[in-house]
């Protein structure tokens, strides 16, 4: 019985394979049909259209809408459809040394959003901030444009005049800039210094070739000044080359360490990245400076330190920009470049910011100066600066390697949330007032200072815009015919005296001492001092700043990207 149970068994595996497999392949033939189907439908249609619309329409036309109609119902901003010299322009910018105006943008909820305005570069000059909306460049409304396509207006050669138009949250319409154009040398590292108490003081502008080379040189050199404790400053920083924030991690982290994970659909687009050598300065305590104009890398990078218990992340919610995008050449010379992943930090954090829907997420709109106080998503710091209210409420929250609670939900929650000083109200509307003079004002100031630097050789670090200087500066304005109410210049005072003081110490002194100047009012960082020179250890950091973590820190990882994966 038990041989005829056994010689029966084959032939009936046969029998059910061979039906099986003829169902499957009759599926793969009715899905390779209806694929065709639909293909030779949308053939047709324009085809008709084509043919027999009532009026004439262009047969290119109705193709190059279709492609477009594809690409927007995905929802997402970064993926899109560029022709050759667009994909030259992106090409170009990404290379990090082209004629342009310095500006990181992306396409949000139908706008061209400034992410952040690059330091020392002509976009930052005029005026243009973190937040800004353009939607015209030299006469053209540019709404509803890619990225790419802005791109393409904005650069151009250098010492060349470009028109910009923006929409600035709080001010009802359109501010006009004229921006002269320049060849963008990015610099990730402008300057480093070390403070009092042996704190350093590292800003990283952006990431790009040599930036972990940049960022261990100026590390090294503060070492032997005495360096025992680092700000990072990220703020404003767009991001940039990814393998360059894995670097500068690397110095920071135990060889092994998960930096960041992707996932996607494609078999090659999930995987982690980790770092691959003992950091260098892996015991040295370090906080984190964040802001909105915090993007991509920066977010990379502040978000596997934050994982890892290893440095501090203070100041606000960064940007959110946490998505991969691929490359494919088509027919004709297009290029496709398509969100393909997400970033995730090592602790499974979505760095993307993302609606219920799991599509990008739009950004908070113009901000209305007459509402209520709780209604404001943003509110203006002294510098004029966009700053997010802390955002926590309603966050998902996961634990970090030592087990500390982290906030997901997009972007990178600070573990000490501390805003910039903010503008009153009063303050604020009367700062909207002038930004209507655009890049006028600007340049205006720019020139008062330079001149006044000129005529005051003797001038000695720290300077104070006092009320005599204000009235010199208002009374220049006429020269320019640059109409300013004296009620509204005296309300600004506040921030035209610190925007005065920043710039004449750029030109008189250089950066590191602008950074001076203003670092006395820069409520993060001071912050970030005070317990960066009491911390003598990285868990002493945590532990000042209220986040003792529960236990020893993980150990290299073999627990976090497992645990990773299964959030």
């Amino acid at each position: 019985m038990n041989n005829h149970r056994s010689s029966l068994g084959p032939a009936a595996v046969l029998v059910v394979t061979l039906l099986t497999g003829g169902w499957l392949l009759q599926q793969g033939v009715e899905q390779e049909q209806n694929v065709y189907v639909q293909t030779r439908l949308l053939q047709e249609v324009i085809d008709h259209i084509a043919e027999r619309f009532v009026d004439p329409v262009e047969r290119q036309q109705l193709y190059d809408e279709a492609v477009e109609g594809v690409l927007r119902s995905l929802g997402d901003p970064n993926t899109s459809l560029m022709g050759g010299e667009d994909f030259e322009s992106f090409r170009i910018q990404t290379e990090g040394d082209y004629g342009g105006v310095g500006l990181e943008i992306v396409e949000r909820d139908g706008f061209i959003t400034v992410v952040s305005p690059i330091p020392g570069t002509p976009g930052a000059r005029a005026g243009l901030r973190a937040g800004d909306r353009i939607v015209g460049v030299d006469g053209t409304n540019i709404e509803g444009w890619s990225s790419q396509r802005a791109v393409g207006v904005l650069r151009g050669p250098a010492d060349s005049d470009v028109e910009v138009e923006v929409l600035r949250p709080g001010i009802d319409e359109r501010i006009e800039f004229t921006i002269t154009r320049a060849q963008i040398q990015l610099r990730s590292v402008a300057f480093s210094t070390l403070l009092d108490d042996g704190i350093a003081y590292l800003p990283l502008s952006l990431f790009q070739e040599r930036s972990g080379q940049e960022v261990q040189k100026a590390l090294e050199e503060l070492k032997e000044q005495g360096m025992r404790g680092l700000v990072l400053d990220l703020r404003g920083n767009p991001g940039g080359i990814l393998d360059q924030g894995i670097a500068v991690a690397d110095l920071f982290l135990p060889a092994g360490r998960t930096v960041v994970e992707t996932r996607g659909q494609g078999r090659n687009d999930s995987g982690s990245l980790r770092t691959s050598r003992e950091g260098a300065f892996e015991d040295l305590p370090v906080v984190v400076l964040l802001d909105h104009g915090s993007a991509s890398a920066s977010e990379i990078v502040a978000g596997a330190l934050q994982d890892h218990d290893r440095a501090l992340i203070l100041g606000t919610t960064s940007y959110g920009k946490g998505s991969v995008q691929s490359l494919f050449r088509l027919s004709g010379g297009n290029v496709l470049k398509l969100t393909t992943a997400r970033w995730y930090t090592p602790q499974g954090r979505s760095i993307e910011r993302t609606g219920a829907n799991g599509r990008d997420e739009e950004q908070p709109g113009p901000l209305a100066l007459d509402e209520g106080e709780e209604g404001r998503p943003y509110v203006l710091s002294v510098d004029g600066q966009l700053v997010p209210r802390p955002d926590t409420a309603g966050r998902p929250t996961v634990e970090s390697a030592a087990g500390r609670t982290l906030y997901g939900g997009g972007g990178i929650t600070p573990d000490l949330l501390v805003l910039p000083d903010t503008l009153t109200r009063d303050e604020q509307a009367a700062v909207a007032r002038i930004a209507r003079q655009g890049g006028a004002l600007n340049a205006a100031l720019f020139d008062f200072v330079v001149r006044y630097v000129q005529e005051n050789s003797e001038l000695s670090p720290p300077f104070q815009a006092d009320d005599a200087v204000l009235d010199r500066f208002y009374e220049s304005l006429a020269d320019r015919e640059i109409e300013v109410d004296r009620e509204t210049f005296q309300r600004a005072r506040r921030y035209l005296a610190r925007e005065i003081e920043g710039e004449l110490a750029l030109q008189a002194w250089g950066e590191e001492e602008a950074f001076r100047q203003q670092g006395r009012t820069d409520l993060p960082l001071q912050r970030a001092l005070e317990l960066l020179r009491t911390a003598d250890t990285p868990g002493s950091l945590f532990e000042l700043a209220g986040q003792a973590i529960p236990g020893e820190a993980a150990g290299p990882d073999d627990q976090d990207g497992d645990d990773a994966d299964s959030r």
